[in-house]
């Protein structure tokens, strides 16, 4: 299908319905999995030992935190599904490094077209909440939604999930 971006809010279920797209699509697919593996934060490495196990061995499973561009080029061939899961993680993992998320951004958005297998990106939609009250949460979310804007004007197909429903936005309903 080429590039689908599902939104949603935090537990809207939209890393679920990625995965149910996937999986449907290709019976190997990749995941790419961003989340910072953060040592001193034990109920965080809960958390991703808890998808790990979850995910299974369905999955060809990479964590990357920050080469996202890279990765993606060497995963996303002719006839892969590449799942990314998710987009947030990786700007804020680009934040927190202090690297150019600018031109991490540019990089990625101009890698997105010329890659021959279908890649499902996952991310927080940001714009529907309160204004952060520091400057590096209005960075923050400021960056995320114009991150947000440039893969839905990239994408094939997006969908809005809330309360685990998905709402079409953009290209035909994907039914699995």
């Amino acid at each position: 299908m080429g590039i689908v971006l599902i939104l949603g809010g935090a537990r809207s279920g939209k890393s679920s319905r990625a995965e149910v797209i996937a999986k449907a699509w290709h019976s190997k697919p990749y995941y790419i999995a961003t989340a910072p593996l953060i040592d001193d934060d034990p109920e965080w490495l809960a958390r991703i030992e808890h998808h790990r196990r979850q995910r299974g061995e369905l999955w060809k499973l990479i964590e990357e935190e920050l080469a996202l561009a890279a990765v993606l080029q060497n995963s996303a061939t002719t006839g892969q599904v590449v799942l990314v899961d998710c987009m947030t993680l990786w700007l804020s993992n680009l934040l927190f490094a202090e690297r150019n998320m600018g031109d991490a951004v540019e990089q990625l958005c101009a890698l997105l077209p010329k890659l021959a297998g279908t890649v499902i990106l996952v991310a927080n939609e940001v714009g529907m909440g309160l204004v952060p009250d520091s400057a590096e949460g209005r960075i923050f979310r400021d960056a995320q939604g114009h991150l947000n804007q440039k893969l839905a004007a990239l994408a094939d197909h997006v969908e809005f999930v809330a309360a685990g429903l998905p709402i079409c936005l953009k290209g035909e309903a994907i039914e699995c």
